[in-house]
């Protein structure tokens, strides 16, 4: 059951969720056309591209990338030096993304319910779990960089 607890099945929840809406019930409402568009393209492509930056990252330092394992080093270069979760961060922007691109208005809701989401069930427990193993370079991390962004 944990393999099917990761932030990309959520994320692909959340992504079926703001689709259906868009579908099946838009409510005759719109963000208006051709910026919505542009803003939500330029918000997938630079929510993958963190993602990638973080994961060319952890696998460079030889550590986990899967958040229910503990971490093998403390990686704290390259992306994580601006966020301490760039992945989430990066599956928050493809949401935003997808909701402007699809006119899912009312499915805006869905991105802080899935924020909330991600620092419950994986950042909060990631972190517990740094701040056991690493102790002092985790809270001279914390103090450097943020969580988000």
């Amino acid at each position: 059951m944990r393999w099917i607890d990761l932030p990309p099945v959520w994320l692909l929840g959340a992504l079926a969720l703001a689709w259906a809406q868009a579908v099946h019930f838009p409510a005759g409402l719109s963000f208006g056309g051709a910026w919505a568009d542009f803003a939500g393209g330029l918000l997938v492509g630079g929510g993958v591209v963190l993602a990638l930056l973080a994961v060319y990252e952890m696998r460079r330092q030889r550590t986990t990338i899967i958040p229910h394992l503990d971490a093998d080093r403390l990686v704290s270069s390259g992306i994580f030096s601006r966020s301490r979760n760039p992945i989430y961060l990066g599956d928050v922007l493809i949401l935003t993304g997808f909701i402007l691109r699809w006119d899912s208005v009312l499915a805006l809701p869905l991105i802080p319910v899935f924020v909330w989401i991600l620092e419950r069930r994986f950042i909060i427990p990631e972190e517990n779990r740094l701040r056991r193993k690493f102790r002092a370079d985790f809270a001279r991390y914390c103090q450097k960089t943020r969580r988000w962004v």
